[in-house]
């Protein structure tokens, strides 16, 4: 039964800077790997970039960020770019921003069910005029079918989720709470080992269920870091980043040797708030 299957939002957090084909890959192999079980349909991507106040080594400022974004999904169907992390003044735990994206599918699924009980004589005039505006006409016994809210889940690569067993720059509650109530996707190069990663962990091995690992059989190298190395020595970025984005990086001048010094030497907002505390992810390993 199509209508039984389970709905899911791919939130993807990070820096994006700058967003590449790679990141937008990500997307599509998810959504692929979903479907292909048969069991869940893919409603929508979102892009969410990190706020400056990560304070990432040679991060430019999000306003750049989330504009790249969106001109590099501007063409997609189902992927769309998010700004609402990247406007907060302080940085936020990516667990609050999937708890964010969760809420949100919550209370619009309210105000539809409430649009949907408004009785047929109350419609306005304009809806009144349409022929076969009427309630379905429930068949004896039928029970009305109960739609849940879509599922967030986390959508990264395997960096991020090894990334869970440096100290100090993940809360173990966190984590737990990601894994149990939301959900992971990974994309994995092949023959990558985050298997054996979520095997020397007892939080993720109790919720391997809730991990999907998604295998990336057309390798693709492409990073971040990469793309402003090429930058900065002047070396050409074409076909590694969408064209639209390549545009903006040469009109704004973008990635510099500067600018790749920016907030060297300063602590990353996770591990500063985190250094002191006995519960952050030192606990994983």
């Amino acid at each position: 039964d199509p209508d039984r299957k389970t709905e899911v939002v791919l939130l993807a957090c990070g820096s994006f800077n700058p967003i590449t084909n790679m990141h937008l890959r990500l997307f599509e192999l998810a959504k692929d790997y979903f479907h292909e079980t048969g069991k869940y349909k893919v409603i929508k991507g979102i892009i969410s970039p990190v706020g400056d106040a990560y304070k990432k080594k040679g991060l430019i400022s999000a306003n750049h960020r989330v504009t790249m974004a969106k001109l590099a999904t501007k063409n997609s169907d189902w992927v769309e770019v998010d700004d609402w992390e990247s406007c907060q003044s302080e940085w936020l735990e990516t667990l609050k921003v999937l708890r964010y994206h969760h809420q949100k599918l919550l209370s619009a699924d309210v105000t539809n069910s409430v649009q949907d009980a408004v009785p047929i004589t109350k419609l306005g005039r304009k809806r009144k005029q349409e022929p076969n505006r009427h309630e379905p006409i429930k068949k004896k016994n039928q029970s009305p079918v109960v739609k849940s809210v879509p599922q967030v889940k986390l959508l990264c690569g395997s960096d991020m989720l090894e990334s869970f067993g440096v100290p100090n720059l993940w809360k173990l509650e966190d984590i737990t709470e990601i894994v149990e109530k939301h959900g992971l996707v990974c994309i994995s190069r092949a023959g990558n080992n985050v298997q054996k990663f979520i095997y020397e962990s007892d939080i993720l091995w109790r919720h391997k269920n809730n991990i999907h690992l998604v295998e990336e059989w057309i390798t693709n190298d492409i990073s971040s870091t990469k793309i402003r190395r090429a930058l900065r020595r002047g070396q050409s970025i074409r076909y590694l980043v969408p064209d639209v984005v390549r545009a903006y990086i040469e009109k704004n001048r973008l990635y510099s040797p500067e600018s790749e010094d920016r907030n060297a030497g300063v602590v990353l907002a996770p591990l500063q708030k985190y250094a002191s505390d006995p519960k952050s992810s030192q606990a994983l390993n």
